[in-house]
């Protein structure tokens, strides 16, 4: 399935798909880093305050 297995065969479908599994596998990766970054960066920015009004 991966190019560097030996079952590898080079035709638009595989191509198509692993493309389109790779897109989808980097767009969750990406937000996943947004996500803890921003949360990260929250509770630096915020850690030293204390926001007992909620």
């Amino acid at each position: 399935m991966f190019p560097f297995a030996f079952e590898w065969i080079n035709d638009p479908s595989h191509f198509v798909f692993m493309g389109g599994f790779y897109f989808a596998l980097g767009g969750l990766f990406i937000a996943v880093n947004y996500c803890v970054m921003r949360a990260l960066f929250d509770w630096l920015c915020k850690g030293g305050e204390n926001h007992n009004e909620h």
